[in-house]
């Protein structure tokens, strides 16, 4: 069989950002009929996306250990993602989309599935400019929230309907890494819009900061049980992107009042 293009590696790629890790498999059907379209056999897709699993560092530190046989251009389109994440996610989705046009089977991988987008919303009056945004917002939450095996990683909620997929550095700041996976955190409504207003942050050895605006009014129960006491836990970490230190850091110094 020829080699793999660049473009069936970003199909590749998008995969890897959507899908949860235990679905990672050759049984899996959307592997299956994505496999179909791309003239690849699944067990040939399942092994492209174990092998980009090598290159995430958050697999490697946490002692899983995918195929060692990522190829030069696994490695070149992986460098490109976390050089420019906005580019490379946004032409990884559109070759996806332009695939799973009409295609039920993969419809889930489509931007046109799901609108929830991310935890800011940016719309203009111009739809062009809309749809872009869209396909943008729809890449992030997924990939979050399958990072993170859709669960609050604060408090465990896994109803999808009550989940965010949380930008650390905020969409308007930095338009580079909006769409980088390790860029997000899955939060649940309410502490996604904690965390937006400073309310809590997360510092780079992914424990919680409770901010004294809570601590010091007179707190109701809720507030007591579902946010002044998460101060000093651990987040649960993802199982792909662990968000960057870099990223927490800025939250802490810019965002959260302390």
């Amino acid at each position: 069989m020829s080699n793999w293009t660049r473009e069936q590696t970003l199909v590749a790629l998008n995969l890897y950002c959507q899908m949860p890790f235990g679905k990672i498999h050759k049984g899996n059907p959307i592997i299956i009929e994505m496999a179909n379209r791309i003239k690849r056999t699944p067990s040939a897709l399942a092994m492209k996306l174990v092998n980009l699993a090598s290159l995430d560092p958050a697999i490697i530190e946490s002692g899983r250990v995918g195929l060692s046989g990522a190829s030069a251009l696994d490695r070149e389109v992986w460098g490109d993602f976390q050089e420019d994440p906005d580019k490379i996610a946004y032409e990884s989705q559109l070759v996806v989309d332009a695939i799973a046009f009409k295609d039920e089977t993969l419809d889930e991988l489509s931007s046109g599935a799901g609108d929830e987008g991310s935890s800011q919303n940016y719309f203009s009056e111009n739809s062009v400019a809309n749809v872009v945004v869209r396909r943008k917002q729809n890449f992030f939450r997924k990939s979050v929230l399958s990072s993170y095996e859709s669960k609050c990683c604060m408090t465990g909620v896994s109803h999808p309907d009550l989940l965010v997929a949380s930008h650390i550095v905020p969409w308007a700041i930095d338009a580079h890494n909006r769409l980088n996976p390790a860029n997000g955190l899955c939060l649940s409504a309410l502490h996604d819009k904690a965390y937006d207003r400073g309310l809590l942050t997360v510092l780079p050895d992914f424990t919680i900061r409770v901010s004294a605006r809570l601590r010091d009014c007179v707190p109701s129960p809720l507030i007591a049980e579902y946010l002044l006491a998460l101060e000093g836990k651990t987040i649960t970490l993802p199982n792909k992107f662990k968000p960057d230190p870099e990223f927490l850091r800025y939250h802490e110094k810019e965002i959260f009042r302390s």
